[in-house]
């Protein structure tokens, strides 16, 4: 797992890790990251197997921040309407950007 800040916004990478330890390390970490933006890269991903992700993922955008899925692999159609999955990284930040925006306007 890598991390990177890029201003209020964390890029988690999955690395050579499984998605369930993944999810288990990111679970741990969360905490850390309550404060701003969340965008995990997932190499390896299943709709099947996403439910602690798909949790954290209401938690965080409960505190008012956005929380980014970048995988190839999924669908966003899989998920509620509430977890947020493209394909790109570019795709991520804009997203968060645009969640921004409709947050600065009271939307």
């Amino acid at each position: 797992m890598t991390i990177e800040q890029d201003n209020s916004t964390a890029i988690i990478t999955q690395e050579k890790t499984s998605l369930s330890e993944f999810s288990k390390k990111f679970s741990v970490l969360h905490e850390r990251f309550k404060e701003g933006n969340v965008i995990l890269q997932l190499n390896d991903a299943h709709s099947d197997s996403m439910d602690v992700l798909v949790s954290l993922s209401k938690t965080h955008r409960e505190l008012n921040h956005s929380f980014v899925v970048v995988s190839a692999q999924l669908n966003q159609n899989d998920f509620e309407d509430d977890f947020t999955v493209v394909p790109t990284l570019q795709e991520a930040h804009d997203y968060i950007e645009m969640e921004q925006m409709e947050r600065d306007l009271g939307i």
